[in-house]
């Protein structure tokens, strides 16, 4: 049995390193025009289910932000399922994006103001010009452990205009104490935050068409707390219908950190309700509607391990780890994978806080203290001397261990019953959050979340130099490709091979060779199950 100790979820040691919050950016100019002999324009005006909305137009694409796809979760709708949004008949200024859902401040990927509880609206971003049949549909669940995070930071253009072409829905989900709280005496469902994604995706069904799109080719796609989010999606039976393909970033679906039992809910639920002022069980219920969201959010459990979806028995009949490795899940196609140096930010953290790189002595105490009586078996296969700096040693062994043996364990259940395709995003110099001290002992390659700047603008992110943008513009076509027909083939980007469990083909994403890869032996699999058998 290991003696291992316990960690920190994943998701807060990576988001520790960061320096810089989101900020983003609105294009409210004009519609484009279409010069002569140019494919027709689409546009700006369209008429939803609901109601008409007007977006912009701006180079090769058209957005409209802030369309409200549920009632305001708010009064008498506070911990509520999401309700229908009232309908309009005039149009709707779809030419800015609406709140981010109430969340605290204290970390980097916060969003500037935290946000409100009237938060239910997604954004569309389509190419500006006609072209031949309906878009692929791709919804984008962002990330932030539940927490933190909106869709409007994530805009789209790139993935929308990439050779394939997609229509992209980004969306916003309540988050924390209004999404994922599971208090003892509140009378609310567990899991409003993915009963918020649902219903985005009901809207994606009622209005893709309008938007042209394809309401029957739609692909959830989701990143880090995101990507735990399709794994839940892909159990959850309230979700069956409304997707027919699965993008998952970071996320381990057969792994620790996706979903709380009911009993961990219910104690993090209870922290709050204490800290709210709300300790009598019979008046919890009463007393916590009539806090008030500044209040809430001030009671809420901050940082990455308070919220998660919760194996409540309906909206998630069980943990997505449990489902997914005995073949319980909808059956649709999935694109999953990883950075190569996930845990670069967090092992990097030391010396860009103190000036000072991680020495071989100081790299075997941290290993120490995480592994325990493990640490010499660990420190014999990741020997600091391998590698170019005892930080860089400290990356590949936290990336290892946290995240890319749970990566293989979920692409070898998927596999067993759907198909796949798997990577392994390894960029060697990637850009990092914009404002963000680098260490200077080690590269940090792609780190959690780097992945995302070669496939939305987002103003977190450095922008890309010439190399990386050719890189970006390879993962766009693959992902929009996968979209689009479900494989990854295509055009003049390189080949790339199913996952099977027979021949478990990972392709590596970098901009000096895009192609196979052993990820199992580059990222010493075998030696982290048989350490840790059990998980």
């Amino acid at each position: 049995m290991s003696t291992r100790k316990p960690r920190a979820s994943a998701l807060a040691a990576v988001t520790v390193a960061l320096a810089a919050m989101f900020a983003a950016t609105v294009d409210t100019s004009g519609v484009a025009q279409a010069n002569s002999g140019t494919p027709a324009a689409r546009p700006t005006l369209v008429t939803t289910a609901e109601g008409p909305v007007r977006g912009t137009a701006a180079g090769a694409v058209r957005t409209f932000q802030g369309i409200p796809y549920a009632a305001p979760p708010t009064g008498s709708n506070r911990w509520k399922e999401p309700q229908p949004v009232s309908r309009w008949t005039s149009p709707l200024d779809a030419r800015a994006p609406g709140s981010a859902c109430g969340q605290p401040t204290d970390q980097p990927i916060a969003i500037a103001g935290g946000g409100s509880e009237d938060c239910l609206s997604l954004n569309v971003t389509t190419p500006a010009a006609r072209t031949k049949g309906r878009l692929p549909v791709i919804v984008w669940i962002h990330g932030g452990s539940f927490t933190y995070g909106d869709g409007a930071t994530y805009r789209a253009a790139k993935l929308a205009a990439a050779q394939q072409g997609a229509m992209v829905v980004t969306v916003n989900y309540r988050l924390g104490v209004f999404g994922f709280l599971s208090a003892p005496g509140l009378h609310a469902p567990a899991n409003l935050g993915l009963l918020d994604q649902q219903s985005a995706l009901k809207w994606v069904r009622r209005n893709a068409g309008a938007f042209g799109g394809d309401p029957r080719n739609v692909t959830i796609m989701g990143q880090s707390g995101g990507g735990y989010s399709v794994c839940a999606q892909l159990v959850s039976p309230g979700a069956r219908g409304l997707f027919s393909k699965a993008i998952v970033q970071s996320a381990g679906c057969v792994g620790p950190d996706g979903s709380f039992t009911r009993a961990q809910a219910e104690a993090n639920g209870r922290t709050v309700a204490e800290a709210a002022g709300c300790d009598d069980p019979r008046t919890v219920d009463s007393c916590l509607r009539g806090r008030s969201t500044a209040e809430l959010i001030e009671a809420s459990l901050s940082g990455h391990d308070g919220y998660r979806p919760v194996v409540d028995g309906k909206v998630l009949p069980e943990a997505p780890s449990q489902a997914i490795t005995a073949g319980r899940f909808t059956r649709v196609p999935v694109l999953h994978g990883s950075t190569h140096d996930e845990m670069s930010g967090l092992a990097a953290l030391d010396e860009v806080s103190t000036g000072q790189p991680l020495t071989a002595e100081g790299y075997a105490g941290k290993v120490t203290e995480q592994f325990g009586e493990n640490a010499p078996a660990v420190l014999a296969e990741y020997p600091a001397a391998r590698y170019p700096a005892p930080g860089a040693a400290l990356s590949a062994v936290l990336t290892d261990s946290e995240w890319s043996t749970a990566a293989l364990d979920t692409q070898r259940a998927l596999a067993r019953y759907t198909p796949v395709h798997a990577y392994d995003f390894a960029e060697a110099s990637s850009p990092y959050f914009r404002g963000a001290p680098r260490p200077t002992s080690f590269s940090l390659g792609t780190g959690h979340m780097i992945d995302l700047a070669y496939l939305f603008e987002n103003d977190l992110f450095e922008p890309l130099d010439a190399v990386q943008a050719g890189l970006s513009d390879t993962v766009t076509a693959y992902w929009s490709r996968f979209a689009a027909t479900g494989q990854m083939n295509g055009h003049d980007s390189p080949a790339w091979k199913p996952f099977t469990t027979r021949a478990p083909y990972v392709q590596r994403l970098a901009s000096d060779r895009i192609g196979p890869t052993d990820f199992a032996a580059d990222h010493h699999y075998a030696f982290w199950k048989a350490l840790t058998p059990s998980q």
